[in-house]
């Protein structure tokens, strides 16, 4: 089932480009860079102005089982707080959903349409929620106000838990969290904020490669 394979992918890949800007265009350029680099799960922000657009765009360009790998990738949509927006990105194309906390419409919706949902969470209650849901992935968020050893830590009551840590993940701790068994890790503003400041996009496509450099050499050491 497409479900079952898109959360097979994002483990696979193992990293997870969460992208805002200032405009659908930008986040597209900024897509584009991170793809070529080899970062092939893309979560689009719904703060960005006419994300889904950037959705669409995305979507129409690259599929996650594309034949050719310069168009293989996983195209979602994150910070999505309901379901009618859920279903405004499922419909533009979005194959996942991202969400900053456990919202139970949205989850449903999900469901429903069997489209993965991953929504945040920051307590054992929310993922105990979660997995009551049929959630299958949770966002642990925001991430750097836990750390690397949250994950042991919810792996010992819970160890059927697969859990994406989102919010200060970086190159320097990007191994511990792995290693400490995130099922994938979420990357925001480290990937960009270079090309943020010099508009040269080029920036994102080399971060890029340092992810996922950095992603196999943490994989390597179990």
């Amino acid at each position: 089932m497409k479900k079952i394979s898109i959360i097979q992918r994002i483990h696979q890949e193992g990293v997870v480009a969460v992208l805002r800007g200032d405009s659908w265009r930008q986040v597209v350029q900024l897509a584009e860079q991170a793809i070529a680099g080899g970062i092939k799960v893309i979560e689009v922000t719904m703060t960005v102005p006419h994300a889904l657009k950037a959705i669409e765009e995305l979507a129409s360009r690259y599929a996650w089982n594309h034949s050719d790998p310069a168009y293989n990738a996983v195209i979602g949509v994150g910070t999505v707080l309901d379901s009618e927006t859920a279903r405004a990105a499922i419909l533009s194309g979005a194959d996942f959903v991202v969400g900053p906390s456990l919202h139970l419409d949205t989850v449903k919706l999900c469901n429903r349409y069997r489209v993965p949902i991953m929504p945040g969470v920051m307590t054992i209650r929310d993922i105990q929620e979660a997995l009551d849901l049929g959630v299958d992935v949770v966002k642990l968020f925001p991430g750097n106000q836990f750390g690397p050893s949250m994950i042991k830590d919810i792996k010992g009551p819970m160890p059927q838990a697969n859990i994406m840590p989102t919010g200060g993940v970086n190159l320097t701790n990007l191994g511990d969290w792995i290693q400490a068994g995130a099922f994938a890790v979420g990357i925001g503003s480290d990937l960009t904020k270079d090309a943020d400041a010099t508009d040269d996009y080029s920036f994102v496509q080399t971060k890029a490669r340092e992810y996922v450099e950095a992603l196999k050499q943490a994989r390597n050491l179990f």
